[in-house]
């Protein structure tokens, strides 16, 4: 047998890379998470940055099955207040989108399920 580059190590070799690649987003998303929260103190963020320190993988998965949940949340919340907060730089309110929408119903354009989503997920 050959000990040579093959295209299953090459196999090997790339899914080892996105392993690593996905390993290193999810403790960057742990880290985030961890330090935007107002809910833990400073000790118990300590804990858990040791935790993740020693044991990087139990630490992980502890984090994601007690806290997972509310890290979608809070990420929801601060996708919420950033576009409220673009909306009010630029200057787009939502009255304004409605007021879009329901030109565009008159138009034709949508349809009245179409403005009635829409509407919804403005509100």
């Amino acid at each position: 047998m050959s000990a040579g580059f093959t295209f299953w190590h090459f196999l090997l070799d790339l899914l080892t890379i996105f392993l690593f690649v996905m390993w290193i987003w999810l403790l960057i998303t742990i880290y985030a998470d961890l330090f935007r929260r107002h809910d833990v103190s400073g000790f118990g963020k300590v804990v858990w940055v040791i935790l993740l320190l020693l044991l990087p993988f139990l630490g992980a998965f502890i984090y994601l099955l007690t806290q997972g949940g509310g890290m979608a949340e809070r990420q929801q919340a601060r996708t919420m207040e950033a576009r409220e907060e673009m909306r009010k730089f630029v200057g787009y309110s939502t009255a304004d989108e409605l007021e879009k929408l329901a030109k565009l119903k008159a138009d034709g354009t949508i349809t009245e399920a179409e403005y009635s989503r829409l509407r919804a997920r403005l509100m």
